[in-house]
């Protein structure tokens, strides 16, 4: 009877010590920017927030030390990693929602493209539903411009340059300017300048900073026209097997990491140019022969864009130009 007794209290023990051990929860996130990325630096915030607000904890894995940027979603699909950033327009050819916003001069200022975020957050839960998550904020890249060896004086300076871009939009885009444009991982740039596979860029300020543009560049022409969104997502099972507070906690912490997204993004271009023109680089707007073909592009790959969308995003594109 001892026996049973002593059992029956142990189990008792193992069960409440199980219980403790599973109210405390810890993953690991993925992100592919180097730690003084403001994406990354927002991220670390909303991790702060999330474990000063619950049991939860989050392990940053950034600058693509766990998984490389473009494997990060399947990743999460696959519940290899419960969470972690994407970039949205690395997925266009798995639906043309994903590269809206990279069209030129769609949305080409930040109250625009907060207006297209807020119509286009309905469709991706649907479409990130059903891949099995959840999106839990946007967060915009500043405005975009050309890293070319010489200063840029009009589109002639284009021909047959061998750019880089990030998506199959700007791509496109590229091509239309008369670049020839080859899409490549944020992480091979350097290697690809090294090799010859590229002499040029279109990113942004930020994105040249990462890189350390000036070693393989000499000027940076602004044009603005793109603000491209990351994403932090989530496995929605991962999510739905947290306790009702912890999710609540997941929320607010994203709801507040959106909003900073917006104003470190929105704060951070002037200053990034700045820091491009410190370490020698020539840097100006783009001239105006080159905006209007942007905004000439933009146009047509927008028409393009219908050819390509289901009736459900091109409902969304409609009430965007309808509000705008």
């Amino acid at each position: 009877m001892k026996y049973t007794l002593r059992t029956a209290a142990g189990a008792v023990a193992a069960l409440a010590l199980s219980a403790g051990l599973a109210a405390a929860e810890n993953w690991i996130m993925a992100s592919g920017y180097p730690d003084d990325n403001f994406h990354t630096q927002n991220i670390k915030m909303f991790i702060e927030d999330v474990a000063a607000t619950s049991d939860l904890t989050i392990d940053l894995q950034s600058n693509d030390t766990l998984i490389k940027l473009d494997a990060i979603k399947t990743a999460v699909q696959r519940g290899q990693v419960p969470i972690g950033e994407i970039r949205l327009g690395v997925y266009g050819n798995e639906d043309p929602m994903n590269v809206l916003a990279g069209l030129p001069f769609v949305a080409s200022t930040y109250a625009e493209a907060w207006l297209l975020k807020d119509l286009q957050k309905g469709y991706f839960e649907d479409t990130f539903g059903e891949a099995g998550l959840m999106i839990l904020y946007f967060s915009p890249w500043p405005g975009q411009g050309f890293y070319t060896a010489d200063p840029v004086s009009g589109l002639a300076d284009f021909d047959g340059k061998k750019l880089r871009i990030y998506s199959t939009a700007t791509q496109k885009m590229g091509e239309m300017l008369g670049f020839q444009a080859t899409i490549l991982p944020f992480a091979e740039i350097p290697q690809a300048f090294s090799t010859g596979l590229i002499e040029a860029l279109f990113t942004s300020p930020q994105t040249g900073i990462d890189i350390q543009a000036w070693d393989n560049t000499k000027a940076f022409t602004y044009a603005g026209a793109i603000f491209s969104k990351n994403a932090v997502v989530v496995n929605k099972a991962m999510f739905d097997s947290l306790s009702p507070e912890t999710q609540s906690a997941v929320l607010a912490a994203a709801e507040a990491a959106e909003l900073r997204a917006w104003e470190m993004s929105a704060s951070t271009t002037e200053a990034q140019i700045g820091i491009l023109a410190e370490n020698g680089m020539t840097t100006a707007d783009a001239p105006p022969e080159v905006l209007e073909k942007m905004v000439e592009i933009g146009g047509a790959m927008m028409d393009d864009w219908r050819e390509q969308a289901s009736p459900e995003a091109i409902a969304v594109l409609d009430r965007y130009l309808a509000l705008r």
